[in-house]
């Protein structure tokens, strides 16, 4: 939760082009709420610039430490939140579907997410780790969901 990436991508039936990512930090020292509160304005801010017609998020998945669970969970909620009051509709796809959509494999690495990220999207500048993750589930998304 102390980094959560956001990308935006632009979908013309099978052609996908890079808008926007980025990666919205929390202060790991502070409370909880105000780490929720700052995720959440953050994509608020996100979501004024870039106007999406619709969202992309993971499916939660249950980790070995059920306190990191909970904590994506409270993240996961605070995105969820932020899309629903701007009113954008949000698809939400299995961790290891989006890696099969974007690498071919659902068990693909973090590094092997990222490398095609960057094949599919050429030249962009990616903010950083998360942000990858983000273009995945955006590209994912735009394969899974076409069309709407």
């Amino acid at each position: 939760m102390a980094c959560t990436g956001w990308g935006v991508i632009r979908a013309e039936g099978a052609r996908i082009s890079h808008v926007g990512n980025g990666q919205i930090k929390t202060d790991p020292g502070a409370p909880m709420t105000e780490r929720l509160a700052a995720l959440q304005n953050g994509l608020a801010t996100v979501i004024a610039e870039y106007r999406p017609a619709r969202a992309a998020a993971e499916e939660i998945f249950v980790n070995k430490n059920p306190q990191t669970t909970l904590k994506l969970a409270q993240a996961r909620g605070a995105v969820l939140s932020a899309c629903g009051a701007a009113g954008v509709p949000v698809n939400e796809h299995a961790a290891r579907l989006v890696k099969k959509a974007v690498t071919g494999t659902g068990g693909a690495e973090k590094v092997q997410v990222a490398a095609m990220v960057k094949v599919l999207l050429p030249g962009i500048a990616i903010s950083g780790n998360d942000a990858a993750d983000a273009l995945a589930v955006a590209i994912a998304d735009a394969h899974l969901t076409p069309g709407t």
